[in-house]
This record gives structure tokens, C-alpha cells and sequence, in this order.
């Protein structure tokens, strides 16, 4: 009886001393809105009172006991208690911001940096955590997953395209590299490609015309890829994946220090050289491709601590799509069909503080070289351009006034074998050249507590369209940090480039036309944007609403129906629009659950008089009246690993159809789905799992008469009764079928 006394004292000892014991808890903290990890945030156990401070990467370790219990605080954010269940060994934080989520930094609105929330423009901004959700190789394929945004193919032989706003065409996007205008002109259809992801610190996107800051090419609105600061970079970032498809793709970044000076270094490699042909028409289903991409950016410290930075990218790309037994031997003959084309780019980008008395000024500038070496068919495009950009900005803080002005330069040197660089006499060749010079004002003005007015103008004086005068007004209203309504109006202008315009020009398909002598396209615009974030008791929501309409004057568009051999460029006699509604969601829920989604309503057309001097609406092209998209995650802490769908869903778009086609006016609705798996192993490493066109959709007879690239047998009335020539621009989703991608990262803070 004594012993069995003993032995239940012994084992309820034993029993009180296990459950007692002590264990290394390991944990991250994140952002519930955003899913950034979180630094300096403080975790403490309440029994013990023990705490610690989180990394850099939100980690943290601390002692803990079954049962306890983990006061988690920051400042911004709301105080969360979090009770330690079983021997767990890692556990993952989501705090609530208690202050509204657009308490980012953006800077794409005003050209000044300001809280989000501050912003009398709508600025909607993606972070690289993001993109992750849909690992991509180039930027183009990544934006295809904002609202709003698409990208869109214009080729299906070479794969080229540009990004759409709004069911506003490439042309009319302004794209930013540092806030400056590098992936212009010549390098719309090419300049996505090889921008490391590994240094893309966030995408910041305006929707509307933003001429009045940024002048020309800013009609429909403005990408801006905000690269990261050398000094607060990683020190090593890695990023490689390859496709079933044999796709490969590396990132590699890294930073170090001499002396004063911060470096960033990034190399993008992509390599893709396997022939598919799924739709069986005897082209390459996807353009194979060959890439190398460097950049290198630095960070000057100085004494009186204004801003010194210089970057600089090279980028050479070889590209060929065409008939499966292609080779180089049959570049530019009549034999095999091929689009072969060359690129080499060089961008440099950079800004100088300076001052001046009591006032500081800042010099931006940028410039780059386009060189490109191609083939499309037997039509050869040999083109070279030197694009230069400077801009000396002055920003001052007077009362409840913030005042920013600046003196803007542009001078963008371009020459090819085309009609576009040709005197009136067709034989003599004669390079553009464009200049312009010009003064942009802004007064931001906070007149109550509630209430701030924007209200600028730009003039710019060029040598192909003289002078041209842009006014821009923005309106905010906020009750509080949560509700922002936001009212803006402006006026956007556009230079034409003809190679910008439509890609297909190049195909050797169709003969290009200038109908007349094109002058400058204008536009009017108003947006109505509300933005509003609520914390209920289950997570976090933001609502983002916009209301859009532009009215577009001298609006060129390629006309394809009046004759299925010729793209004839003219000024419409009428007028064009562009109006609609778009709605972003993001919920954030505390269970580890986060869905982003939108949608956008739009209707994108032209009104021109007919032969008979009637008015004709007419839909544009590749433009859906439905567009949605939509991001869902699921997080596994216990298991570290993350699981995200992602896809667009699109509506019917009007497609370029020639007289007596077989092939549908229209688009059928489709999405494209994307499911991907992340694993972290640590705090460095992560593995990633995903499939590509989930749903395997693809679109069908994209390319016509595939059989006679060359239209050597078009007047044949029993085997073509219906005259039909080639041509490979109708287009409206990738000819890539399902894929599996396989990547890991490693990265070292």
C-alpha cells in the first residue's frame, strides 16, 4: 500500500513537472492587411514577463510554457493576446492596424512622398509580397492580376504587348522606372521584360491622365516601379524557377557598401528554348526567348543629406516565334516564316539634391538606348533610339500650402527603315526628332481639417505640336482616417508614335497607311474614388471604388476593317470615350484567411460618321465591358506553408475580324487561374509549388491562314474563296496551356 502511495506522489510529480516545462517558442509577426512581416513589435509573456523586441523579417524567440500567454503589441496597431496551446514551435502573429491602411508612402500622385491616406489622388499600391502570390517572369505578366490593368498581347507570333487602363490601349500608359520615363516610345512593346523582381520594392499605379506632372503618355494613367533603396536592401536575394514547360527564370540581388556609398546589383536571367505547338497550326504556341538583364543602383551618402542615387540597367534579349522548322538560316527570307528580333537597351536613371540658399531643389533625369535588330517575315525593322529626360523640382511647405513646380526636358531621338522616318519623297531618310521644354505648377492646398484642394497646370512647348496647356484639379474630403472621397479632373495629351500604336503594323501582314497629317490626340477626364477601411471583430476590410469617364478629341485608332491588307492611321472625325466603375475588396481575416478582389464595369467605344453622315458607335478592341480578379490565401502557420489562387476573369472584348471571317467578332468569357503553394523553411529559405492556367484554357484559331505566312497562294477561289490573307493579330489570351512551376528563394538580411 505504501509503495503504490509512492508511486502516485512520484507520477502526479512527474505529470505537474512535464506540464510545467519549458520550451523555445519561435514566431513571425505580420501585417494582417498587407502580410508584411513586422520589425520592432513587442512580444511578452505575461506569467513570465519576459519579452523581446522582432527582427528585421518579424521574427522572434522566447521562452514559454504550455498555457501561456503572449501580449503582442506595436505601435499603429491594435494590442493582440495570443495563448501558447502544446509544445508548439512556431506560431504566426497577425496584427489589426489600428490606423487606416493607406498609411503607406506613396509619392506617384503629387510627385512628392505622402501618406496614402493624405493623397488628394488615388494611388493604389502592390508590394513584391503581392506578385509572390503568382510568381511571374517579367512585370507585364505580373500586372495581370490588378483590377483594371490589362495586359494585353498584340502579336501572336512574337508574343510583344503593352499594358491597358482602363480599356485605354498601351500608348496612353505611362510607364516609370524611379519616377522616370524610361519604357517609352520604342520601348513600350519591349521594356517590361528583364526589370529584376528581386528589386521592386512596390508598383504604384495611377488610373486617369496624369499629363499635368508627367506630360505625354500619361493620358489613361501611370505605372511606377519603385525600386528598392541600396541602403536597406537585402543583403543577398535569390529567386529561381523553371516551368514544365522548360521556362527558366532567375533573380539575383545583392547590396554592399564602400565608403559612403550603398550598391544594389541585380541580374535577371530568363531562358526559354522549347518548341510547343498544342494548337497544331505549325507555329510556335509561345516565343522563345533569351534574356539577361543588370542593374545596378547607388546610394550616396552626403553631408548635408540630400538625395544623390544613379542607377543603371542593360538588357539584351534575343526573341524569334514563327513556323515550327524555323531557323536563323530563314531570317527575313520568304521560305519559313519567323519574327526574329534583337533588343539591346541601356537605362540610366538618377536624382541630385541641391541646394540653393535656403531652398532645395531636386535634378532628376534619365536616359536610354533602344537598339533593336528584327525580322518579321521578309519586312525588315531596324530602329535606334536615344531618349533623354531631365527635370530640375522644387517642393516648399507655405502655411497650409504645399507647393511643388518644376522645369521639365525631354529630348527623344528615333530613326528606322519605315515610312515613319521618311522625307515626302519616300527615298530619303530623315530621323525624328523631338524636343520639348516646359513648366508644370501645384499648389496643394489643406483648407480645413477635412478638406484639401489640388489644382495645377503644366505648359509644355515641343517641335512637332507647338504649345500645349494641361490643367489638373483634385478634390479630397475625410471625416476621419478610415473614409477618404476623392474628386479629380484633368486634361490629358498625347505625341503620336507610330511604332507604338499597333505592333501589328510590323508583321508584314498589312501595309501600313497615313491617311493624313495626325495631330496630337487630347482628352478630358474626371474620376470620383471612394476609399474606405473598417476592422470588424473577424479582420480587417478596405473598399476601394472609382467612377471614371474620358472624353477623347483627335483620338487615332488603327483602322483594320476598312481593308483587311492596310492598318490605316487617321484622326477619327467624332470623338471617343472611355467610362466605367471599378471595385477593389481586401479582407483580411484573423483566421490566416485574406481575399482581394474587383471588378470593372467599362464601355469603350467611338462615335464617327459614316459614308451616309451618320453617327456609328463602334466598340474597341480588346477591350471587355467585364473584367474581374481576384486573390485568395490561406495560411498553414503550424505548417509554415501558403496556399494562393489567383486568376482574371474576362468578358467578351471585340477582336479584329476580317470581311467574311469564320472566327468570332467576339471573345468568349474565360479566366485564367493560378494556384500556388509556398513553403518557408526558416527564416531564409522558401520553396514554392505552383500551376499555371489551372483550367488549361486556350484560345482557339488565333492565327490566319497559318498555311501561307507569306500569302503566296491568296487568289485561289476553290482552296481561299474568301481572299484571306495572314494575319496573326487576333488575339486575346496566351496560347499557353497548363504548367507547373518549381521555385525556391533564399535571402539573407
Amino acid at each position: 500500500m505504501k509503495q503504490r502511495s509512492i508511486f502516485f506522489i512520484v507520477l502526479m510529480l512527474w505529470s505537474v513537472a512535464t506540464m510545467a516545462q519549458t520550451f523555445t517558442l519561435s514566431g513571425e509577426v505580420t501585417d494582417l492587411r498587407t502580410e508584411e512581416q513586422l520589425k520592432h513589435v513587442t512580444v511578452k509573456n505575461i506569467r513570465s514577463g519576459l519579452s523581446v523586441i522582432t527582427d528585421h523579417a518579424g521574427g522572434f524567440k522566447l521562452t514559454a510554457n504550455e498555457g501561456d500567454s503572449l501580449l503582442v503589441s506595436a505601435v499603429g496597431y491594435a494590442a493582440d493576446t495570443i495563448a501558447v496551446t502544446g509544445m508548439q514551435k512556431f506560431v504566426l502573429i497577425q496584427l489589426k492596424p489600428v490606423t487606416k491602411a493607406l498609411s503607406e508612402v506613396v509619392i506617384s500622385g503629387t510627385l512628392k512622398e505622402i501618406k496614402k491616406s493624405n493623397s488628394p489622388i488615388a494611388v493604389e499600391t502592390y508590394s513584391p509580397k503581392f506578385f509572390k502570390k503568382n510568381v511571374t517572369a517579367s512585370v507585364f505578366e505580373a500586372l495581370s492580376i490588378v483590377n483594371g490593368v490589362q495586359p494585353q498581347l498584340n502579336c501572336n507570333v512574337c508574343n510583344t504587348g503593352d499594358i491597358h487602363i482602363n480599356g485605354m490601349e498601351g500608348p496612353y500608359t505611362m510607364v516609370l522606372i524611379d519616377g522616370m520615363p524610361v519604357v517609352s516610345n520604342l520601348a513600350t512593346v519591349y521594356g517590361f521584360s528583364g526589370i529584376p523582381a528581386s528589386l521592386i520594392k512596390r508598383v504604384e499605379i495611377v488610373k486617369g491622365p496624369s499629363s499635368t506632372l508627367y506630360g505625354s503618355e500619361a493620358v489613361a494613367g501611370l505605372i511606377n516601379i519603385i525600386t528598392k533603396d541600396p541602403g536597406s536592401a537585402a543583403l543577398l536575394n535569390v529567386d529561381v524557377n523553371m516551368t514544365s514547360y522548360e521556362e527558366l527564370n532567375a533573380d539575383v540581388s545583392a547590396k554592399f557598401k564602400l565608403g559612403k556609398a550603398h550598391s544594389l546589383l541585380g541580374l535577371n536571367v530568363f531562358h526559354f528554348d522549347k518548341r510547343y505547338d498544342i494548337n497544331n497550326d505549325n507555329f510556335t504556341d509561345v516565343t522563345l526567348q533569351k534574356r539577361i538583364s543588370l542593374f545596378n543602383k547607388w546610394s550616396f551618402e552626403r553631408k548635408n543629406k540630400l538625395p544623390f542615387q544613379v542607377g543603371v540597367r542593360l538588357l539584351t534579349e534575343d526573341r524569334w516565334g514563327g513556323e515550327m522548322q524555323w531557323n536563323k538560316t530563314w531570317r527575313g527570307s520568304d521560305s519559313v516564316y519567323g519574327e526574329s528580333i534583337y533588343t539591346k537597351r541601356l537605362e540610366v536613371i538618377g536624382n541630385y539634391g541641391i541646394k540653393a540658399g535656403k531652398e532645395q531643389l531636386l535634378l532628376e533625369y534619365s536616359y536610354n538606348l533602344h537598339d533593336q535588330n528584327s525580322y518579321y517575315g521578309t519586312t525588315p525593322y531596324f530602329a535606334k533610339q536615344h531618349a533623354g529626360f531631365a527635370q530640375l523640382r522644387w517642393n516648399k511647405e507655405i502655411a497650409k500650402h504645399y507647393l511643388s513646380a518644376g522645369l521639365p526636358y525631354r529630348f527623344t531621338w528615333y530613326d528606322d527603315n519605315t515610312i515613319a522616318t521618311m522625307k515626302p519623297d519616300a527615298v530619303t531618310n530623315n530621323p525624328s526628332i523631338q524636343q520639348m521644354q516646359g513648366l508644370f505648377v501645384q499648389d496643394e492646398w489643406k483648407f480645413h481639417s477635412n478638406w484639401t484642394l489640388l489644382t495645377g497646370l503644366r505648359y509644355e512647348l515641343t517641335n512637332i505640336q507647338g504649345s500645349v496647356v494641361s490643367p489638373r484639379l483634385a478634390l479630397k474630403y475625410s471625416s476621419n482616417d478610415n473614409q477618404v472621397l476623392r474628386f479629380s479632373a484633368g486634361n490629358g495629351f498625347r505625341i503620336v508614335n507610330l511604332f507604338t500604336e499597333d505592333h501589328a503594323a510590323l508583321s508584314g501582314a498589312r501595309e501600313v497607311v497615313i491617311a493624313e497629317s495626325l495631330n496630337p490626340e487630347r482628352s478630358w477626364n474626371g474620376n470620383l474614388n471612394y476609399t474606405g477601411t473598417f476592422t470588424p471583430s473577424f479582420g480587417y476590410v478596405t473598399i476601394d471604388a472609382t467612377l471614371f469617364y474620358t472624353y477623347f478629341t483627335n483620338k487615332i485608332i488603327p483602322d483594320y476593317d476598312t481593308d483587311p491588307q492596310k492598318i490605316i492611321y487617321k484622326n477619327i472625325d467624332g470623338y471617343a470615350v472611355s467610362k466605367g466603375f471599378t471595385l477593389n475588396t481586401d479582407i483580411s481575416f484573423k483566421k490566416r484567411f485574406k481575399v482581394l478582389a474587383g471588378i470593372t464595369l467599362m464601355d469603350v467605344f467611338t462615335k464617327e460618321a459614316n459614308a451616309q453622315g451618320i453617327a456609328e458607335k463602334q466598340q474597341q478592341l480588346f477591350a471587355p465591358k467585364f473584367s474581374g480578379n481576384y486573390a485568395v490565401t490561406y495560411s498553414l502557420p503550424k505548417w509554415k506553408l501558403t496556399i494562393d489562387l489567383t486568376g482574371k476573369i474576362y468578358g467578351e472584348q471585340r477582336l479584329p475580324i476580317v470581311p467574311n471571317d469564320f472566327r468570332p467578332e467576339y471573345s468568349p468569357w474565360f479566366t485564367l487561374a493560378n494556384l500556388q503553394l509556398t513553403q518557408r523553411i526558416g527564416k531564409q529559405v522558401e520553396l514554392y509549388l505552383g500551376v499555371k492556367n489551372l483550367l488549361n484554357f486556350m484560345p482557339q484559331n488565333p492565327i490566319l491562314r497559318p498555311e501561307d505566312p507569306f500569302d503566296k497562294r491568296v487568289n485561289d477561289p476553290v482552296n481561299n474563296p474568301n481572299g484571306y490573307t495572314f494575319d496573326p493579330s487576333y488575339n486575346y489570351a496566351p496560347v499557353v496551356g497548363r504548367r507547373v512551376m518549381l521555385g525556391f528563394r533564399f535571402n539573407v538580411d
